[in-house]
């Protein structure tokens, strides 16, 4: 169905202005400002998917067109320095010409971000909201060399695009200066003044458009629209109009599992590369999108959120497709009041009025949404795009959007984005877990107050039935007696000197590998104390002050998104090297690959230990005791395995954990890794030594290990190749904290397993020598009902 053209005759009949050539009208329709009184006049864009809703691959397309405009104008195939869209109506606009361009993009923006400092800002003298600020993440983002480009949707007098040049180019001088838009209106007075400013700042400025034209306004215009407007403003909340539900529609809410990595908004900047990481999950996201929305839809409109327009126009493409017999339109919200009237000559029909999301001053409104008169143009789903900052109680208020959009459509999908600026806290030392805050932050959620321990035998039942995850429970910290704490003691007098070497070792490879630039990110909890002795090793031998963090990965689940998305945040990802304990049979480092797959993260997993032959970065491949592995919570800062339980954790919270502050009179933790760096000077050569020699071929995974697990499985007649636990640590793990059924040794280990053997003598489990063992031991978990 034809959408409707609306001639303007409404605005033209009552305030006297005149819009040439007639073929602009294809592009612009009228209305009129409400409560604005410097302009008085909206020029309402038919292709930029703001208030008149359009379908998604015309807007697309047409801000594509404009890039193309822009190449021609640079010539000679030279690429920007830089793209950067107006808010709030040209962000989307100018990321699509970025696209066209292989530009990175930036917008401008009327949302302060905490800990993100303005790089600059700028006046835009006849909206209602005037103050922008630019916020990219790499400030370098604004002084890099070539031509910048300004993209507006129409230009009227040019002055917001002069003052931000000007702002910009006290910043950092260029040459060359491209002002795009969708329609260029100026006058001879507005061209005089670009070109005299072009003169003060010796800089080319140079302007291209889809088309032009000539806006007349009478002299008393802003007095005609106060006059015209004065009985119909402000919106009346009952804007439905005919052929709404007869009960409001059904809400769904969907965390969209948007790419990690890629910016929702080009508020703090967005890159070419970061595009083509969305334009290969899009498919996958239109189908999620279209499942939620459902089949039979005849008509459903995809609504952005004031400045996020770029990330819904992709995703309303995406829905198009997956939705290839139902009309997908795209529009967005907006913070300006604008006049409706119901009328053919008039081009924002009907309006809808809601509290700000973000809970800040002001109304806002969508356009055109609402059917009114014309029930054929009902749109029977709304998809409403936001992000977490703009998901709180201001936006499932009753005068919320959603509440607002189910009066007049049958399905409202509330699709939430995750957004940097909503971005969780990390947690650190004294007050979650005794290491100190600057060895390591913590990208967890505090759950110490939470009871989550559950007996073992109970807790094993419930995950091998498949009831629950072994990951929403935690068992009970085990507290060895004298005997034990002895044996612990004796393991890491022994074994500090090797322990040292491995961690130099690794700490040596990755340095070569990622640069003095690198970022720890250890998986807790077993491989937070390994995260924090490399970084020790790096500050020690190399004077690095190394960001470590600690995240969680879950088997089965995948790792923390939302810790992915702080590290994209604020390092850059390929320099974020993921740390481990040790391997078993390689089932975390093919769980860590998984998820990382279609991120800008390096999948590659650094480990002490690997005797599951299935890293490439490595302190031995030996199957030797880390004596962190002997205990809990007391040895790795007194936190406990990570948590991820619905009705705890949320979309945008970070994984769980709990700090068991009442253990700290057993913790071992700093006495832990303070016994193993004593050794780091005396091991530094040969560390280093051992790091360069490794060849290619030797690093190279065989996954030895899988295929023996395998083997065991079948011979003692498991189900689950989850129930084998290879190695020395997860040996100790199955003692510590499952339901052991037996352990398979090597006889030739010796004293590596002596804590092992008095953990099966307590629990009364069956240690059983096995020649030729590839590992030093192996735990079995028992079956149940065996």
């Amino acid at each position: 169905m034809a959408e409707p053209v609306w001639d303007g005759e409404w605005v033209t009949g009552r305030l006297g202005v005149r819009l040439g050539p007639p073929e602009l009208r294809e592009l612009l329709g009228l209305a009129l400002r409400a409560g604005n009184g410097r302009r008085a006049q909206l020029l309402v864009s038919r292709v930029l998917g703001k208030h008149l809703p359009q379908d998604p691959r015309v807007v697309h397309r047409a801000g594509r067109q404009l890039g193309e405009r822009v190449r021609e104008a640079l010539g000679d195939g030279a690429a920007p320095a830089l793209v950067l869209g107006f808010a709030e109506t040209a962000t989307g606009l100018g990321q699509c010409v970025a696209d066209e361009l292989g530009a990175p993009s930036l917008h401008s923006t009327r949302r302060a971000v905490p800990g993100i400092r303005p790089a600059a800002g700028f006046e835009e003298e006849h909206s209602h909201a005037t103050s922008h600020l630019l916020l990219p993440r790499d400030p370098e983002l604004l002084t890099a060399d070539g031509a910048l480009v300004l993209v507006d949707d129409e230009l009227s007098t040019g002055r917001t695009a002069l003052n931000t040049i000007r702002a910009l180019h006290r910043h950092r001088p260029r040459e060359r200066y491209v002002i795009a838009a969708l329609v260029d209106l100026r006058g001879p007075a507005d061209r005089a003044q670009l070109a005299r400013c072009a003169a003060e700042l010796g800089a080319e400025v140079q302007v291209v458009s889809l088309a032009g034209g000539e806006l007349r306004l009478p002299d008393d215009v802003v007095e005609r629209a106060v006059e015209a407007t004065r009985a119909l403003w402000p919106v009346r909340p009952a804007a439905a109009g005919a052929g709404g539900p007869a009960r409001p529609g059904e809400l769904v809410r969907l965390d969209l599992d948007w790419p990690v990595g890629v910016p929702e908004t080009a508020r703090h900047g967005c890159t070419a590369e970061q595009v083509r990481r969305l334009d290969a999950a899009l498919p996958a996201l239109g189908e999620r999108l279209a499942a939620a929305v459902g089949q039979g839809r005849r008509r459903v409109l995809v609504l952005g959120s004031e400045e996020l327009m770029y990330a819904p126009l992709r995703l309303a493409g995406a829905l198009a497709e997956a939705l290839p017999t139902a009309a997908v339109r795209f529009s967005s919200t907006t913070r300006s009041p604008v006049l409706a009237v119901d009328d053919d000559g008039y081009a924002i029909r009907t309006a809808l009025r809601f509290t700000a999301p973000e809970g800040g001053p002001g109304e806002r409104y969508a356009y055109n949404v609402a059917p009114g008169r014309r029930p054929e143009l009902r749109f029977d789903a709304v998809v409403l795009v936001v992000d977490a900052v703009a998901d709180g109680p201001a936006l499932h208020g009753p005068d919320g959007a959603p509440a607002r959009l189910r009066e007049v459509s049958d399905r409202v999908v509330l699709a939430v984005l995750p957004s940097e600026g909503a971005l969780p806290r990390p947690l650190g030392g004294p007050g979650f877990s005794s290491y100190r805050a600057e060895e390591v932050r913590w990208l967890l959620t505090d759950l110490s107050g939470v009871a989550l321990e559950a007996p073992t035998a109970e807790r094993e039942a419930a995950v091998q039935t498949g009831r629950a995850h072994y990951a929403e429970s935690l068992p009970v910290e085990y507290q060895p007696g004298p005997a034990y704490r002895e044996l612990f003691q004796q393991a890491l007098a022994a074994g500090a000197h090797r322990l040292a070497l491995a961690v130099g070792v690794v700490a040596e490879t990755l340095l070569r590998e990622r640069g003095p630039g690198l970022v720890l990110a250890s998986l807790a909890r077993a491989g937070t104390p390994v995260g924090l002795l490399v970084r020790r090793w790096l500050a020690e031998q190399h004077g690095l002050d190394v960001p470590h963090y600690a995240v969680s990965i879950v088997r089965g689940r995948g790792i923390d998104r939302t810790a992915l998305r702080y590290l994209a945040h604020h390092h850059r990802p390929e320099r974020v090297a993921f740390v481990d304990g040790w391997t078993g049979k390689g089932a975390i480092t093919r769980e860590l690959a998984a998820a990382l797959a279609g991120t800008p993260f390096d999948p590659a997993l650094a480990v002490l230990a690997d005797p599951g032959r299935c890293v490439r970065t490595f302190g031995t491949r030996e199957d030797f005791l880390i004596p962190s592995a002997c205990l809990n919570s007391t040895v790795s800062g007194l936190v406990s395995r990570t948590v991820l339980r619905p009705g705890l954790i949320g979309p945008h919270d970070f994984h769980g954990a709990k700090c068991y502050a009442e253990l700290a009179p057993h913790d071992v933790s700093a006495l832990f890794a303070d016994t193993v760096s004593e050794h780091f000077p005396t091991v530094r050569q040969e560390a280093r030594a051992r790091s360069a020699a490794l060849t290619d071929r030797e690093r190279e995974p065989d996954w030895a290990g899988w295929a023996a697990v395998e083997r065991i499985r079948a011979e003692y007649g498991l189900a689950d190749v989850n129930l084998v636990k290879p190695g020395v640590g997860e040996t100790t793990r199955v003692l510590l904290r499952r339901v052991p059924w037996r352990v398979l040794v090597d006889p030739a280990a010796g004293l590596d397993l002596e804590h092992v053997r008095l953990l099966a003598k307590e629990r009364d489990v069956p240690v059983e020598p096995v020649p030729g063992l590839p590992y030093s031991c192996v735990g079995l978990i028992r079956p149940l009902g065996a």
